[in-house]
């Protein structure tokens, strides 16, 4: 494992050019396919099981007997594309995918503020439940979002979302100007392509990535 140390952040992403210092811890794996960044807590780079994901959610609920008054506000934005960018997210599944996805985030105790997205990939604003990691929440919205896509059509029963994906803290102050972001998705995609979106996050977050292991 590799651990890297930043200290200052730019925020160019959401229309904003504010230059904010803070600590960001994030271990790198060579062939690690999920990156995650967080400018208020532990990123970390690895991979996640089904079998986690489960775990995750079966004992949600006693942790959260287990935490009393412990209190939280993690605002994180999520993207992630399907399996080699394949355009199976049409605007009749798009429909019902998104309010399947909140459903799920609900239940994870991690409701969205903003879901939207193009024929390829999706954006996620959400706010992180108290007793459930990043990974797990992810491999358990993924694992529930496919199957379910899989029952809308023969054409998409070789549906997979990609195994990689990219989590960035945001601010409160911040919330506006992200769903706006996350809403102008389609007329935003006219001009750059995922990959391009992508590598602007990785490099405003100034997280250090290899483009052998980014997209799959």
């Amino acid at each position: 494992m590799k651990r890297i140390r930043v200290v200052q952040r730019v925020d160019r992403l959401h229309g904003r050019n504010e230059c904010r210092f803070q600590r960001v811890y994030i271990r790198c794996a060579p062939t690690a396919h999920n990156v995650i960044a967080q400018a208020n807590g532990l990123g970390q780079v690895y991979n996640t099981s089904p079998t986690q994901a489960l775990k995750a959610r079966n004992t949600l609920r006693k942790r959260e007997n287990d935490m009393p008054q412990s209190l939280s506000s993690v605002l994180i934005h999520l993207i992630f594309s399907t399996k080699d960018r394949e355009p199976f997210i049409t605007p009749a599944i798009e429909t019902e995918l998104h309010p399947y996805m909140a459903k799920v985030f609900r239940e994870l105790k991690s409701p969205t503020l903003a879901i939207n997205g193009t024929t390829d990939h999706v954006h996620i604003l959400f706010a992180l439940g108290r007793v459930v990691t990043i990974a797990d929440l992810v491999q358990e919205i993924k694992t529930e979002s496919s199957k379910w896509i899989k029952t809308k059509g023969p054409e998409l029963r070789n549906f997979h979302w990609q195994k990689g994906y990219g989590a960035f803290s945001i601010g409160q102050s911040s919330v506006a100007e992200v769903k706006r972001y996350i809403h102008n998705q389609k007329e935003h995609h006219r001009r750059i392509t995922f990959q391009d979106e992508l590598r602007k996050f990785l490099e405003a977050y100034e997280i250090e990535y290899d483009e052998r292991y980014v997209w799959d």
